[in-house]
Formats: structure tokens, C-alpha cells, sequence
């Protein structure tokens, strides 16, 4: 591979911008290249992290799928309490997501669990979340409405009988 250009500083600002655009505009591959390119040259850009971490989980329903593995390490470089649990709740969202439009068999329980677990970071983003910052709150109820929505449950726990002696 040819040696990557370095990004100048002074053009991070709309690097960000443009790779939000990107995002939206449902090229994540795009977004996260420009965010790679951020974060060399501002490896700590919270805001370059954060789209990356979205732009990855927006890939997890594509043919091209994502690891949970490379979401999760770039949710640890996030810093803050309340964005710590926010996104470790955007990111099993979407994971239950990915699992429904499989269709696989068990994936209504494996998107239960997953929904269930995005429900427990947001309430704990909810609990301190800025004043006036209610996207926890309107991420939980998107949960909860996925649920009954799609009639997700858990699965039911295998009772295995003892061996007779």
C-alpha cells in the first residue's frame, strides 16, 4: 500500500463535516476512512471517534459486515460517563438490528437480548445525562417499541432433568 497523506489540523473541522455527510449520505466506508484520517493526525478527537464508532455499526446490517470486536475498541477511546453508556447502548442496538434483518433461526432471541442490553445503557446514560439531553430516553423507547413491535422475547431457559439413579 502507498504511504497515507498526512491530514493538516487546520483541516480537521470540515474533515468531521464531511465525513458526517458521508454517514448520512449511507457511505460509512467513506466516513470512516476520513475519520482514520482525523484521528492520525488528533488520535484523542472524541468527535472523529464517535463517528467512527457510528459509521462501523452502520455497516453491521451490510453484506461487508463489522466485528463487534473493532466497535468495542473504538468505544473504549471515547471518554465521559454519559458517552460511554450512550453509544455502548447505540451499539447493541444496532447490533439487535443487524441480527433481525438476518432472519437466521434464534435471531428474534439473539435481537431480544441485544435490544434488552441497549435498554440498560441507556438508562444508565438517562440517569446522568446532561440537562435537557433526552436521547437516552428517546433511544430506550425505540428499543422498547422494537420489541413489541417485531413480539420479541427471551429465550426460554432449557430445563434439563436430572439423570434418574
Amino acid at each position: 500500500m502507498s504511504e497515507l497523506k498526512q491530514l493538516s489540523t487546520d483541516a480537521i473541522p470540515g474533515a468531521l463535516e464531511k465525513a458526517e455527510r458521508y454517514r448520512l449520505l449511507n457511505e460509512p466506508a467513506e466516513a470512516e476512512s476520513i475519520c482514520l484520517d482525523v484521528l492520525a493526525a488528533e488520535p484523542e478527537n472524541q468527535e472523529a471517534l464517535i463517528i467512527l464508532l457510528l459509521a462501523v455499526t452502520d455497516r453491521f446490517s451490510k453484506s461487508y459486515g463489522v466485528s463487534d470486536t473493532q466497535a468495542k475498541e473504538i468505544l473504549r477511546r471515547i471518554t465521559g460517563e454519559y458517552e460511554q453508556a450512550y453509544y455502548s447502548g447505540i451499539l447493541a442496538e444496532r447490533r439487535a438490528k443487524a441480527q433481525l434483518a438476518r432472519g437466521t433461526p434464534g435471531c428474534a432471541h439473539q435481537a431480544y437480548e441485544s435490544l434488552r442490553e441497549a435498554m440498560h445503557w441507556f438508562e444508565k446514560a438517562e440517569a446522568i445525562r446532561p440537562p435537557g439531553n433526552d436521547d437516552a430516553l428517546l433511544r430506550w423507547n425505540t428499543c422498547a417499541r422494537m420489541i413489541a413491535r417485531n413480539q420479541l422475547t427471551a429465550r426460554e431457559e432449557e430445563r434439563a432433568e436430572p439423570p434418574l439413579e
